[in-house]
């Protein structure tokens, strides 16, 4: 696991699934996914706090899942 400070510069993109309430939202980091070919990971509400970092395929598979609708959302 990584704290977001190791991650910088990172610009961060909130997941579209995630509402405008203040309730459970995921960040990624696009750029540093491209350049390292691992997604890190991270809550919004806790923008210092630790980021996970998982392999690219593994994400997009992810998401992937999540879109199909073969995951739960």
């Amino acid at each position: 696991m990584n704290t977001t400070s190791q991650l910088k510069p990172a610009y961060w993109v909130k997941s579209s699934y995630s509402g405008g309430n203040g309730g459970q939202c995921v960040e990624w980091a696009p750029g540093i996914a491209s350049s390292t070919g691992t997604v890190p990971v991270r809550d919004s509400k806790i923008p210092a706090g630790p980021a996970i970092t998982v392999p690219a395929d593994a994400f997009a598979a992810f998401v992937a899942g999540l879109k199909s609708g073969s995951l739960p959302g």
